[in-house]
């Protein structure tokens, strides 16, 4: 489990990532910071696409990322914040959480590293942080041990 200080660093992080989200189509958007075993923070932020389906998440570009790196067995945790851009700023003040897709994704780096990676989803604004594992938010998740890789 984190400390408070290492969880308030992972949702400054993930907001900061999200000023540099490319979101003009929804106008929603996505930090992410991935912590890794030797306290590295990784970010990322949604990337839209014109053809929507090719949209990337920030959950996924930050994993993306370390993956690239080498470190996809080191994540530890990842702090998700997200809120509509008004004004320049991304507001909100309720935590969200990772969609389907990108808790597939952590699942993977949760399989691979074998740990219960923790799952920190902030509110763009305010002090609002839940905090869930993995295994909550995806259970019975299908992953590389259900292909004998991990």
């Amino acid at each position: 489990m984190l400390d408070d200080d290492l969880k308030a660093r992972l949702i400054d992080v993930a907001r900061d990532a999200a000023t540099r989200a490319y979101a003009p189509y929804s106008n929603f958007a996505v930090g992410a910071a991935v912590l890794l075993t030797d306290g590295t923070i990784v970010a990322g932020a949604n990337f839209e696409n014109a053809s929507y389906g090719l949209s990337l998440c920030a959950e996924t570009v930050a994993l993306a990322t370390t993956s690239s790196a080498g470190r996809l067995a080191d994540v530890v945790a990842i702090g998700v914040i997200g809120g509509a851009i008004r004004g320049g700023k991304v507001t909100g003040n309720e935590p969200i959480s990772p969609c389907g897709r990108c808790r597939q994704v952590i699942n993977e780096a949760a399989q691979i590293g074998h740990r219960d990676v923790e799952i920190l989803c902030g509110s763009a604004e305010g002090d609002l942080v839940t905090r869930h594992l993995c295994s909550d938010l995806l259970p019975h998740a299908f992953g590389p041990a259900d292909l004998g890789v991990a």
